[in-house]
């Protein structure tokens, strides 16, 4: 089972350093397990091309019954210490950015409150990163920020999110409030890179409200949440962003947000799994307790 899971690590890294550091081993015994399973099974299952590792034809062939085997395993291991009366053992789930970074780590330690046994790893990355994870097999379940069309996957909203516009505090909109779409278009504006959920969305109801965000001034890109709110602050430009991320700027006032009147950017976040996969018991228990907790915040709100 080692072996397994070296050579899997090993393929999904495409290097054998950075699989002896992701599972604490050093690169010589990688080096030795994969060797061993070679010869075990009497053809050469990765090549070295320069410094990367690339699985052969053989290798590809044999990759995805290796991560179905330790999958089975990791299930057999759970269904046992479920019988036993407890949860145990590791499970791997992925979110986007705003649910990722504000709402799944208190529900994670929640889970842990009660299950202390199981080890969860969390995978952040934008919309289109989860939901690649989730149709490699790599997580189980994931929480995204945008409604993702895929015939292998089931959606189901989960929880909710609202948008705004963001300013730094010296802002000429700051002390206006509210702003047209005029003015929108000939602002600097700070976009996140496509794929994330929070362009999306936004993308989405500006043109249900009739305007096109090829009229936006792009004065930069940026790649995560915080790069965007840092800009911003930095007097880069403006942009788009979850209430969650910048509550507490707003709060403090080292950020301001700006009404655009008769726009909404409320938007769901989804639940995803995939379609016709059996969950394991831990994925099971998780995601049930991720639903008693939106129903209680649900709740709460009312």
């Amino acid at each position: 089972m080692r072996r397994l899971e070296v050579f899997c690590k090993v393929v999904e890294l495409k290097s054998f350093t950075k699989a002896a550091d992701a599972l604490l081993l050093s690169q010589p015994t990688v080096s030795e397990h994969i060797r061993t399973l070679e010869e075990s099974l009497g053809e050469k299952m990765v090549d070295r091309l320069g410094r990367e590792v690339i699985a052969t034809p053989a290798g590809a062939i044999f990759y995805p019954y290796a991560r179905n085997i330790i999958q089975l395993r990791e299930e057999a291991m759970q269904a046992l210490a479920k019988f036993k009366g407890d949860l145990a053992g590791h499970l791997a789930v992925g979110a986007s950015t705003i649910p990722g970074t504000y709402i799944l780590p208190g529900l994670v330690g929640s889970f842990k409150g009660r299950h202390p046994d199981v080890e969860i790893t969390l995978v952040i990355g934008d919309t289109a990163e989860i939901v690649e994870h989730l149709l490699e097999g790599k997580i189980e379940a994931g929480v995204i920020g945008s409604k993702w069309n895929h015939r292998s996957l089931l959606l189901a909203e989960m929880f909710s999110d609202e948008l705004v516009l963001v300013v730094y505090p010296g802002h000429p909109w700051a002390s206006k409030n509210k702003i047209s779409f005029k003015d929108l278009e000939s602002e600097g504006f700070i976009l996140r890179e496509r794929g994330s959920g929070t362009r999306m969305v936004m993308t989405r109801i500006l043109e249900e409200h009739g305007f096109a965000c090829s009229r936006l001034r792009v004065v930069a890109r940026m790649g995560s949440t915080e790069a965007v709110r840092q800009a911003i602050k930095a007097r880069v430009g403006v942009s788009i962003l979850s209430r969650n991320a910048v509550a507490e700027d707003l709060k403090l006032g080292t950020l301001a947000s700006v009404d655009i009147p008769g726009v909404s950017f409320l938007r769901p976040l989804y639940l995803v799994q995939r379609k016709n996969r059996q969950l394991s018991p831990l994925a099971s228990a998780f995601l049930d307790h991720i639903r008693e907790g939106n129903s209680s915040h649900v709740q709460e709100k009312d």
